[in-house]
């Protein structure tokens, strides 16, 4: 998606009341399925849209990103898995990500 999306993604919840959250990869270490920049939206209602791993964290960012909505307190969140743990479940390599999740 990109930025222009998200923003009309907001612009339609924000529309319907819905208070939401937007979780942004700020880094990545190693390999990993997205690339720094990719975001995903939550509502409060739990409705997302986007990515920020393909499936493996989302989520967890979710949850984390519903207390962000309620709170109002970003939070910056880190996965990660090493070398050695990847080869023991068929992965080719490890890697770390971090998640800005912030109320917008």
């Amino acid at each position: 998606m990109s930025l222009l999306d998200d923003l009309a993604v907001r612009d339609a919840w924000k529309a319907a009341g819905k208070g939401l959250a937007a979780a942004t990869v700020v880094s990545v270490e190693g390999t990993a399925p997205r690339p720094p920049g990719s975001r995903m939206l939550v509502a409060d209602d739990g409705e997302i849209v986007g990515s920020v791993s393909g499936g493996c964290v989302e989520g967890d960012v979710a949850t984390r990103a519903l207390d962000v909505i309620s709170s109002g307190e970003p939070a910056v969140v880190t996965y990660g898995i090493t070398d050695d743990q990847a080869f023991e479940v068929g992965l080719a390599c490890g890697g770390t990500i971090r998640v800005l999740i912030e109320k917008w």
